[in-house]
């Protein structure tokens, strides 16, 4: 079984995959409502595809997971993008990522009110929070089609503490 290391979360390390959702990653803020607000501007994207496709906005209560543990599955939604954002600023959770099943998947820790857009298609492992249970808001897709594809692991990884 191969060790997964788990790397601090960056726009540019988890470019491939998708989008950073953090204040400090905007390009382009400005002010907002007469000024009392600051609008950090487009952060990620929303992309669904489909004749009756449509955004939808709910929240995931996931239950903490402990570290080690092994991961021999993946997920992707090829119609939507998803995007997980913690709803608590100190809520810690793993993301981890691969370009195909057959590729060693990464992994980041995402911290301090990160959260994440993945592209539609990412290959990822379903939210693994930790320390606590935990409440994600989760723009993703919603119609017809379907929309979530799993595939097992060629070889055996182990997500390895930090």
């Amino acid at each position: 079984m191969k060790p997964l290391m788990i790397e601090p979360l960056t726009a540019h390390a988890f470019s491939p995959f998708g989008d950073v959702i953090a204040p400090r990653e905007s390009v382009a803020k400005h002010a907002v409502n007469a000024g009392t607000a600051v609008r950090f501007h487009a952060l990620g994207t929303v992309d669904v595809v489909g004749d009756d496709a449509r955004a939808l906005i709910s929240i995931f209560r996931a239950q903490p997971r402990s570290l080690p543990f092994e991961v021999t599955m993946l997920e992707r939604h090829p119609l939507g993008s998803q995007a997980f954002v913690p709803m608590e600023p100190q809520q810690r959770y793993i993301v981890l990522v691969a370009e195909s099943p057959e590729d060693q998947p990464r992994a980041f820790l995402a911290a301090n009110g990160q959260g994440v857009n993945y592209r539609r298609g990412c290959w990822h492992y379903p939210l693994i929070a930790l320390d606590r249970e935990s409440n994600f808001l989760v723009v993703d897709r919603g119609g017809s089609g379907v929309n979530c594809e799993e595939a097992t692991l060629g070889e055996r990884y182990r997500l390895e503490s930090f």
